[in-house]
């Protein structure tokens, strides 16, 4: 059975439900059109240079940091699986890799190849199966091959400057071939394709049609396979230890993340910002500094911001205003690809049509608005039922029964 109400920790219902806020504000520089735009086009709007300086904010203190937290807590899950199904004498296995083709065929695919090229789901369900290689490691070797993980694209992108190249090259060469046929424009003028009148439909699936080429060509390119999988590994080891159920134990410890989080998280995030923007990328020997505060700047923080949400629990015993983000938490699949619905009806000329001219001054607030609307969403839905829409299906199927979705 799945983890019962009595057993569910509501401090993972939070990191869960704050992360989304983040994931939501990230994706929208894609869902307006915003990051496939050039500089002249953005000097153009109204809103700059506020647009200018939330942007060097949003790379700053949530590009990167965010995902990273849901896959800590991804690995958190793998972790509750393997203790709760090994005390009950069944095989763990056998329920997480259904868990995961579920996620992968019912949700991932779906949602990478129709609704939205930028979908996670899909290289969570994927890299997730090797998660139990590591099943049997201990402490200590499972930090070790986090710490490698972690550092790993300093010496592949190194590789890439001495070879010059790209791995994910040739996925976008396919990409492009397929976007020539389709006629989709090059440049800045790509960031307002999605939003012109009167060609909504056909210009949503021209995009779709080469969308996932790029999406995991960008992802080769950046080295997001190890980044992913390293926090896989810190999130089981912080699972096995139980540290979401036993917080007062390791305050000590979260202090320390806490502390060290930050003081390193936050000076390399900002050089990680301005080296992003500076227009040099790998195979550009000058791209390694990228590489460098990414490695140093994006976890450190990730961490920070989940010891101080788990120090901030255990100081108001469980009474804290971030309560307020369970619920988002519990019905975080559901809110997840409702945050795409929504921004595919905002921004997409299938809907509102309102991206390509819309920059991070507008629509940061306009994302923030969304989340609190799924916020009243979320407590509504669930004084109703016990799992969200998606938590219900995703749980059924990988449990093989049928479950009670409306309150007793």
């Amino acid at each position: 059975m799945p983890v019962g109400f009595s057993e569910r920790y509501p401090l993972l219902d939070i990191i869960r439900g704050f992360a989304l806020f983040g994931v939501l504000e990230d994706n929208l520089f894609g869902f307006s059109g915003w990051s496939f735009q050039e500089m002249s086009q953005w000097e153009k709007l109204p809103t700059w240079p506020a647009d200018g300086i939330l942007g060097f904010l949003e790379l700053t203190f949530i590009n990167g940091k965010f995902y990273s937290l849901f896959s800590l807590l991804f690995g958190i899950g793998f972790s509750i699986i393997l203790l709760r199904n090994e005390r009950r004498g069944v095989n763990p296995l056998k329920i997480f890799y259904r868990r995961l083709l579920v996620l992968l065929i019912l949700f991932g695919l779906p949602h990478l190849f129709i609704f939205w090229e930028g979908d996670i789901l899909t290289l969570y369900a994927l890299l997730g199966m090797l998660l139990p290689l590591f099943r049997k490691c201990s402490d200590r070797t499972l930090l070790i091959w986090a710490v490698c993980l972690i550092v790993s694209p300093l010496l592949i992108d190194g590789i890439k400057v001495i070879f010059q190249f790209q791995p994910g090259a040739f996925l976008e060469k396919i990409g492009d071939a397929i976007d020539k046929k389709n006629g989709l424009p090059h440049g800045g003028e790509l960031g307002k394709y999605l939003s012109q009148k009167g060609v909504g439909w056909q210009h949503w699936r021209n995009w779709q049609e080469s969308g996932y080429l790029y999406r995991y060509g960008e992802l080769l390119n950046s080295n997001r396979l190890p980044k992913v999988m390293a926090m896989f590994l810190l999130g089981f080891l912080a699972g096995r230890k139980m540290i979401y159920a036993k917080v007062d134990q390791y305050k000590s410890l979260l202090r320390k993340i806490r502390k060290w989080g930050f003081w390193i998280g936050i000076p390399a995030s900002l050089a990680m910002a301005y080296f992003e923007t500076d227009g040099k990328n790998i195979p550009n020997p000058a791209g390694l500094l990228d590489t460098f505060f990414y490695a140093l700047g994006v976890i450190p923080l990730s961490l920070a911001y989940a010891a101080s949400l788990c120090l901030i629990w255990v100081r108001k015993q469980g009474a804290s205003k971030l309560n307020v983000f369970a619920p988002l938490g519990r019905m975080a699949l559901s809110n997840y690809l409702m945050q795409t619905l929504l921004a595919i009806l905002i921004y997409y000329s299938v809907g509102f049509g309102l991206g390509g001219n819309m920059g991070p001054a507008i629509f940061m607030p306009l994302g923030l608005l969304v989340y609190m609307l799924q916020i009243i969403y979320s407590y509504w839905w669930l004084t109703l039922f016990d799992y969200g829409p998606l938590e219900f299906i995703w749980r059924s199927l990988t449990y093989g029964r049928s479950l009670a979705i409306r309150k007793k």
